[in-house]
């Protein structure tokens, strides 16, 4: 199945853990100082640089180069989404994201967050950065003096394949499999 965002809530309710998906249109790359900043911002009723309602967040830190007045994508791999689990869940309430691209799971707070207000965490191989580059092609790149953790735009084309690891309902991939 092929999700192009902006994702609407009933849509992804449909989504049940196992399903494979890819992703083509608008993806988000953050890490754990740009999570911190959109909250930030949010908190402030400051006008965040990109339209989060409905979208894909990956938790990711691209490794991209300068190439004339743009930027090529070299890897893009999933970055550990645990590490955002404190502030997922308001970004969930607050934005309506509606997925979640990454790897290693998230908190059981996540999870009723996904529930609570319908949205799907979708796992990624780690060590397929080169092969999800192929798929990614920047749109804008946003706060800078964050370093390797700006926020990124990519224009996504068929990414994938992804794993529906957290479905919207609270069921998670993960956890089925630790308690088999």
């Amino acid at each position: 199945m092929e999700l192009r965002p902006p994702l609407v809530e009933e849509d992804v309710r449909k989504l049940k853990i196992g399903d494979v998906v890819y992703v083509s249109g608008e993806v988000v790359a953050v890490r754990d100082r740009t999570q911190a900043r959109i909250l930030e911002f949010v908190r402030a009723g400051r006008k965040l640089p990109v339209r989060l309602e409905g979208g894909v967040l990956f938790h990711c830190g691209p490794l991209v180069r300068k190439v004339g007045e743009g930027w090529e994508v070299i890897a893009a791999g999933p970055t550990t989404s645990w590490r955002m689990s404190d502030t997922t869940p308001e970004l969930l309430e607050k934005l309506e994201i509606r997925a979640i691209i990454g790897k290693g799971g998230m908190s059981a707070a996540v999870k009723e967050a996904m529930r609570k207000h319908g949205a799907v965490y979708l796992a990624m191989t780690g060590g397929c950065g080169a092969l999800a580059a192929e798929h990614l092609r920047v749109k804008e790149m946003h706060w800078a003096d964050l370093a390797t953790e700006a926020l990124w735009v990519f224009h996504a084309e068929k990414l994938g394949p992804l794993l529906v690891a957290v479905d919207a309902h609270g069921n998670d991939l993960y956890e089925r499999k630790k308690s088999r």
